[in-house]
């Protein structure tokens, strides 16, 4: 009943239930170099995998660092053998800040839960070369790394639970 709300997706009625160790392989094998995300392993912070945002990769720390805004957005994965689901919980921290003459401001947030979101911001500005130009521009759309995960669980049978309260 709720499963929209907390981003719940259940396997197909049918569908083989794969072992955990294979739902976990599944899911690292997701990892590509082109794509703005990673899965890596989770055991230090107490879940199996964690899929983050690759704000670190040179690619796009640039695109953040102009925009003056650290994002990382990452969904802790756990498996529950028991009840064959990957209970899965959205966690996401910011920090921003601003100079200038004669302030200094910074800000930080954090969420815990499911999140659904769609941010896309572009800046203008002067180049290098003194033109008007783009300074920075990126899209960031939740659901751009979270299907990918929920398509590989309920292939493999097992159902991606969200989790809103509490530890995944």
């Amino acid at each position: 009943m709720f499963d929209f709300l907390t981003s719940t997706k259940r396997p197909a009625d049918g569908t083989t239930v794969l072992p955990a160790a294979e739902v976990l392989a599944r899911l690292t094998e997701l990892n590509r170099k082109t794509l703005p995300w990673q899965i890596i392993d989770g055991s230090a912070e107490g879940v199996d995998l964690i899929a983050e945002w690759k704000i670190v990769d040179a690619r796009w720390y640039e695109i953040f660092a102009k925009a003056s805004l650290t994002k990382v957005f990452r969904i802790f994965l756990k498996v529950d053998e028991a009840n064959t689901h990957i209970r899965a919980q959205d966690r996401e921290y910011e920090v921003s800040w601003r100079a200038g003459i004669p302030a200094l401001s910074a800000s930080a947030r954090g969420f815990r839960g499911q999140k659904w979101s769609v941010e896309y911001e572009k800046s203008y500005g002067i180049t290098e070369d003194l033109d008007v130009g783009v300074q920075y521009e990126y899209l960031f759309k939740t659901a751009e790394i979270k299907k990918p995960l929920q398509d590989a669980v309920v292939a493999c049978g097992w159902t991606y639970k969200g989790v809103v309260f509490g530890t995944p």
